[in-house]
């Protein structure tokens, strides 16, 4: 059996450990391809039937995936490995937000260290309908997912908004429903942890870190194409606008 392709948080990892060397492959010996080999198979990702396999995620193979890195950056004089199209694609987030991805890496490692990831379970929707996950990995999303799913923070959000005397609607397109479905829908709302876990951490959520979305404007959120991050209701509210500019969604998404 041949080892499982490298994830998003994996890839994530050992990209931090390029860019922390100054882009430069490190060795099988190097006591950070060491660490970050016991790291890799600890991650609650590929089952223990993986930790059987001869060489999964061994330091031999984390150092070649330092030398795909290195080698296919455009400043590298020589010739590239061959790698497949996630590693390039991470490769090129970590080159256009250096700093959001070492942060990005620091939050894996830290729910790692802290026995956190480990005891989420997967979530519906940490991976999309397509097999894609966020660039930042499929355990933030799980992490984040699974806060949202908080019933209690969910009931204080709704309390803090209605005490306030605002309307319970999308925070995106302005969707209620209480407006569309009467009785049915009064009262209800999803939550979108709008704060990404690179930013937040591992510290408390806050009633701030969420926002109120309808099902469809949190699932276009959440929804992952190759290469890219979760989007922000400020990014989708500007997605609506460019393409559906005459629909009452966009207007109000404008007004927003």
């Amino acid at each position: 059996m041949r080892s499982p392709a490298w994830t998003e948080d994996e890839l994530v990892l050992a990209g931090a450990l390029v860019v922390k060397n100054g882009w430069r492959e490190l060795r099988t010996g190097d006591q950070e391809v060491q660490e970050l080999s016991e790291l890799l198979r600890s991650l609650p990702l590929h089952g223990p039937d993986a930790l059987s396999i001869p060489g999964f995620r061994s330091a031999d193979s984390v150092s070649r995936k330092t030398s795909d890195f290195a080698s296919n950056h455009p400043d590298y004089g020589g010739k590239p490995t061959r790698c497949g199209e996630p590693t390039l694609l991470m490769i090129n987030a970590f080159r256009k937000r250096e700093a959001e991805m070492l942060q990005t890496a620091q939050a894996l490692e830290e729910g790692i260290g802290t026995g956190q990831l480990q005891l989420i379970p997967p979530q519906p929707d940490e991976v999309d309908d397509a097999g894609s996950t966020a660039i930042e990995g499929r355990l933030l999303a799980r992490w984040a997912l699974f806060r949202e799913r908080d019933p209690k923070l969910r009931r204080l959000k709704i309390r803090k908004i209605q005490q306030a005397g605002q309307l319970l609607q999308c925070e995106v397109c302005d969707f209620d429903f209480g407006r569309t479905y009467g009785p049915l829908g009064e009262g209800y709302i999803e939550v979108h942890h709008v704060t990404p876990l690179h930013i937040s951490g591992t510290r408390e959520t806050k009633l701030d870190d969420l926002v109120c979305l309808c099902a469809n404007c949190h699932r276009m959120c959440h929804t992952s194409r190759p290469g890219e991050s979760w989007r922000t209701p400020g990014a989708l509210r500007a997605m609506i606008r460019t393409s559906t500019p005459d629909t009452p969604h966009a207007a109000s998404a404008s007004a927003s």
